[in-house]
């Protein structure tokens, strides 16, 4: 059984991830804000079997879609003990998807997803463009569409993926490898 503690150990690397890779490099413009108004919210639940996590995926994203925007922006959800087989986690986002739509909240609530082997289809495994996605465990980033528009309104969000991208390819593999380190 994991601890209270190792729950926030998992938790404790997320938000360093977020702030010293994610919030430094600008990975994400719209990070930042939340971030430091502490309106993310960071859950970690070592469940071990598909139904548990379904139930608990389920929990939050009923939890978010009800939640006050004002206290929480939007919600990180930590999966530290399975789907650590990309591929399975890949798999998995069906689920997601599913999951979303039977709860309708599709127009609400999107996932993002991020992964520690996150592997962009058209890209090797050891290629520095995937560090836009991966991360220190499998996790589903669910984030609410008004959230999105928002940003929309605020600036161009289509370049920022091809941005990101061309920002690693400068930075190099070692010195982002470092930075996980």
């Amino acid at each position: 059984m994991t601890t209270n503690i190792e729950n926030e150990e998992y938790i404790k690397a997320t938000r360093n991830w977020l702030e010293h890779f994610v919030i430094k490099h600008n990975l994400c413009p719209f990070a930042a804000k939340p971030f430091k108004q502490e309106k993310i919210r960071y859950v970690s639940y070592p469940v071990t079997s598909e139904e548990a996590l379904v139930a608990k995926l389920i929990e939050e994203i009923l939890f978010l879609k009800e939640a006050d925007s004002q206290e929480i922006e939007t919600s990180v959800f930590v999966v530290p003990l399975m789907l650590t087989d990309f591929l399975d986690y890949n798999q998995f986002l069906a689920v997601v998807d599913s999951i979303i739509d039977e709860l309708d909240v599709e127009g609400i609530i999107q996932v993002a997803s991020f992964h520690p082997d996150y592997q962009f289809a058209d890209l090797a495994s050891d290629d520095v463009r995937n560090y836009t996605n991966r991360s220190p465990y499998p996790m589903f980033h669910l984030i609410r569409e008004d959230s999105i528009e928002k940003a929309r309104e605020m600036m161009d969000v289509e370049p920022i993926p091809d941005r990101n991208m061309e920002l690693l390819l400068e930075l190099g593999i070692e010195n982002v490898v470092k930075k996980w380190d």
